[in-house]
């Protein structure tokens, strides 16, 4: 189908506009699954390489099966019995459910957390699409939820906002406001500041006090890169919806999962959906409170 024809046919239908950011988010998600797994053992890698070189010392002995190792290569296989993943067993959430949620090779159990971070990517990126429209402004938002979504993963596993994604991430948003996607460029840089600046005092403030570390560099970066995507003015309400995100989640982990309430709480999640949320709704929300309050 030609370039032309296609764009015309998702302004003329929104279905078939969702059907295809549906399947695009799907197999997005599953590329996530790979980044969400790979990219922090790929830096462990890194920084161990570093660090023995830095130490002039000869790195440990690599035993593991794949000598190259990266977000390409090896190919997707099972990690207990290192079956290679065939094309068919790697359609998002319909392979999980024909191989009944089993390796075909060993029949191991396989993490349902696959398939839900498939189904929630397509999920969220059909959402984004159906409250922006086909526009540039939804294009970008999808980026922003892929990324969001892989360093909400990321942060929960390893307690790690990879400078990877974080940094493109800001930059992408200064660049998309130089042309005022979402705001001036002015805005945008100011956001990026005080969004670094903000945290940064936080956490030294804290440290000074209390001789102990709040909260990790990243989360510095990571609202840095959200006040480049949205401007200064959304920084105060994301830093209020990552509080009430970070406290719901806490506390149903607390009641629902029995989770230890002394074991440290990574922020970058609660940042990342507390952004995400400003950025769809961040005006409702505010001309909300602005009703509610009886200032307007």
């Amino acid at each position: 189908m030609p370039v032309t024809t296609t764009v015309e046919a998702l302004y003329a239908s929104p279905a078939f506009l969702y059907f295809i950011t549906a399947i695009l988010g799907l197999c997005i998600g599953s590329f996530l699954n790979v980044v969400v797994y790979r990219l922090p053992l790929t830096l462990q890698k890194e920084w161990q390489s570093d660090c023995c070189s830095l130490l002039e010392i000869e790195p440990p002995e690599d035993n593991s099966r794949h000598k190259v190792f990266n977000l390409l290569f090896p190919n997707s296989h099972c990690p207990h019995c290192d079956h290679n993943i065939r094309l068919w067993e790697n359609i998002p959430v319909l392979s999980y459910l024909i191989l009944k949620g089993k390796c075909s090779g060993c029949s191991q159990a396989i993490s349902l957390r696959y398939p839900l971070v498939e189904f929630a990517t397509g999920l969220l990126s059909v959402l984004v699409v159906y409250l922006m429209g086909f526009t540039l402004q939804s294009g970008l938002a999808l980026v922003l939820t892929w990324a969001l979504i892989s360093l909400t993963l990321i942060d929960f596993d390893t307690q790690l906002l990879p400078d990877n994604i974080t940094l493109p991430l800001l930059w992408l948003g200064l660049i998309a406001n130089y042309y005022g996607v979402y705001t001036s460029l002015e805005n945008a840089l100011w956001g990026a500041i005080a969004g670094y600046l903000s945290l940064w005092s936080i956490f030294w403030l804290f440290k000074l006090i209390t001789g102990k570390e709040g909260m990790g560099y990243g989360d510095f970066k990571l609202l840095a890169a959200l006040g480049a995507w949205m401007g200064w003015q959304a920084l105060p309400q994301i830093i209020i919806l990552s509080s009430f995100v970070g406290a719901a989640i806490g506390i149903g982990g607390i009641l629902v999962m029995g989770r230890d309430k002394n074991l440290p709480i990574p922020f970058g999640p609660y940042l990342a959906i507390a952004g995400w949320i400003a950025l769809l709704w961040g005006e409702d929300i505010s001309l909300w409170y602005l009703q509610f309050s009886g200032l307007v």
